[in-house]
């Protein structure tokens, strides 16, 4: 039998090959055309590769799908209208099971939650027993995070650069050390072990945790004047502004000297900025953009063909809204934050938002290298996989997506 034909120049005639000097050049063509694409670099990790949060989160929809029992792990993916198959729908089961919250590995028929992992979900029970499981998955029983928690327990957060220091001590590879410490502080947060005590964030003991009273929810108030120093911002233009490291700001941004003027400009300078910097990202905002023409030309390039998009969701801005839905729509990268003082709307509240308690100096301060490692944690999770981009137009429509000419 004669061998199938794999290229189509095999298939020219004879009279239309290449002469014998030509060949070496058609060789040298080919081999270049095949060339395989660079690999993305590998990233070691010696801890989960999301937030304890994100993994609990999947561990309740496998306990609300299945009822509490084990549940086949297409049909999972299929109630949640994602690929069973993508590199998301994988990594996630992976840190589950990594987080000690589900047995089951992303080849196996059926995923269950384990005995720790009903215990921390399970809203119903002993408010102490559900508490005592988080702690024990997302702190505990992870040889970093519980090393970094041992050496800081009772004490202030460091600052980053120690922690840091202390995570690499501990074995963690220097392309994820940064991404330990901020999935560490995330959790510390999400799990109760952070708490603002004498006017600044301390790691508190398990036993401080489960002693102290849950905190009954506080009425939020509106942003008061405060003095803000910000440096003034150089203006850049759409033609030399680099896209693949640009991390657009969409925020409500008001008259110079305005409540919502000096909201954007302290989030932008004391949380996003740090936040995004270890992205070698530059934080543009829509009033630093010189070129003429019309504004809204301009922004929506921005939202087109920047690497990030960061959407301030705070005072309900409709142009804020408005082009959140462009970059939905465009299924890139996106992390959602907003004041305490206001509601996420029912359409966007399945969506994961920051929310930044900026009440006031003494809620705000001492929680904001928190709000930057959450932010950044978000970052990295939105760029590792593109494609997992999360939104109302990707849940409903998970099939479409636009394309920009």
């Amino acid at each position: 039998m004669d061998k199938p034909i794999e290229d189509p120049s095999q298939a020219m005639d004879h009279a239309d090959k290449p002469s014998a000097a030509n060949k070496g050049s058609v060789r040298a063509k080919k081999k270049k055309a095949k060339a395989p694409k660079e690999a993305r670099k590998r990233v070691s990790r010696n801890f989960p590769a999301s937030s304890f949060e994100e993994a609990l989160d999947f561990a309740k929809a496998i306990f609300r799908i299945g009822s509490g029992n084990p549940v086949r792990r297409l049909t999972l993916f299929n109630e949640l209208g994602k690929s069973p198959e993508s590199s998301a729908s994988r990594q996630i089961i992976t840190n589950a099971g990594k987080y000690g919250l589900i047995t089951g590995s992303y080849k196996a028929e059926q995923l269950a939650l384990t005995p720790d992992g009903l215990r921390a979900i399970d809203e119903e029970g002993p408010g102490r027993e559900r508490v005592k499981a988080r702690v024990k998955l997302g702190i505990e029983d992870v040889t970093v995070f519980q090393g970094l928690y041992e050496r800081f327990v009772s004490n202030k957060l460091p600052a980053r650069a120690v922690l840091i220091d202390a995570a690499k001590e501990l074995g963690v590879s220097p392309d994820s050390v940064e991404e330990a410490v901020d999935t560490f502080i995330v959790n510390l947060k999400f799990v109760g072990l952070l708490q603002t005590l004498s006017g600044a964030d301390r790691i508190v003991t398990v036993d401080h945790l489960l002693d102290s009273t849950p905190s009954t929810l506080q009425s939020r108030r509106a942003v008061t004047d405060a003095t803000v120093s910000t440096e003034t911002k150089s203006l850049v233009t759409a033609e030399h502004a680099q896209f693949e490291t640009t991390c657009f700001y969409v925020a409500p941004i008001g008259d110079v000297g305005s409540p919502m003027r000096k909201h954007s400009d302290l989030f932008l300078g004391s949380i996003i900025e740090p936040a995004v910097e270890p992205f070698k990202l530059k934080v543009i905002r829509a009033e630093a953009i010189d070129k003429p023409g019309v504004i809204t030309k301009q922004v929506i390039e921005y939202l087109l063909r920047s690497r990030l998009v960061i959407a301030d969701l705070s005072h309900h801005n409709p142009n804020v809204y408005y082009e959140l839905a462009i970059r939905h729509m465009m299924r890139l990268p996106v992390v959602q934050i907003i004041r305490a003082a206001d509601k996420v709307p029912f359409d966007m509240n399945q969506m994961r938002t920051i929310i930044i308690d900026d009440s006031d100096i003494y809620s705000l301060v001492p929680k904001i290298a928190s709000y930057q490692s959450e932010i950044s944690t978000q970052i990295r999770r939105a760029f590792e996989d593109p494609d997992s981009v999360d939104n109302p137009i990707t849940t409903y429509y998970p099939t479409l997506r636009a394309i920009s000419g």
